[in-house]
């Protein structure tokens, strides 16, 4: 495994992954984490595609990712995938389209287990009533992300 770390508006973002594909991409403290000097070729493309989406430029990311997890944590962050730029979706309808409403909490702890952050867009998933409800990468963050889709999709529009 290859790792780098980069700076974003958001902080430190550690990227994690080889040629089978992304394993993570994980919020670090930049306390903790000094940027890197040089990415591994493994890893060129994501960190491009991450650059061109934090700069607005990008909204669909187009990489292998091999995130390790459960059969059913990772159906639920194929159906991530599914939530397209600049819309949201609630844990209930995460857990219908699972096929069964009763799933709903396991489909939001496997929602908080992602390991790839941003590029699965579990930020995207919302309370019911559209509160943003929690994000292991902080309230803020998701706050932002979400903020950050909707106006490079107003930008789009002109």
């Amino acid at each position: 495994m290859k790792t780098v770390f980069i700076q974003t508006p958001m902080g430190v973002l550690e990227i994690i992954g080889n040629l089978e594909g992304l394993s993570a991409v994980l919020f670090k403290d930049a306390e903790t984490s000094t940027i890197s000097e040089k990415v591994p070729e493994e890893l060129k493309d994501a960190v491009l595609q991450l650059q061109e989406y934090f700069e607005g430029e990008r909204k669909e990311f187009n990489l292998k990712l091999s995130p390790e997890g459960t059969d059913f944590q990772k159906r639920v962050w194929n159906e991530l995938l599914n939530i397209p730029f600049g819309k949201t979706s609630s844990y209930l309808q995460m857990a219908n389209k699972l096929g069964d409403p009763k799933v709903i909490r396991a489909a939001a702890s496997a929602n908080g287990k992602n390991p790839i952050s941003i590029i699965i867009p579990c930020h995207r998933v919302v309370g019911s009533d559209g509160s943003l409800t929690g994000y292991a990468g902080g309230l803020h963050r998701k706050k932002w992300l979400l903020e950050h889709e909707s106006s490079s999709l107003q930008q789009s529009l002109f």
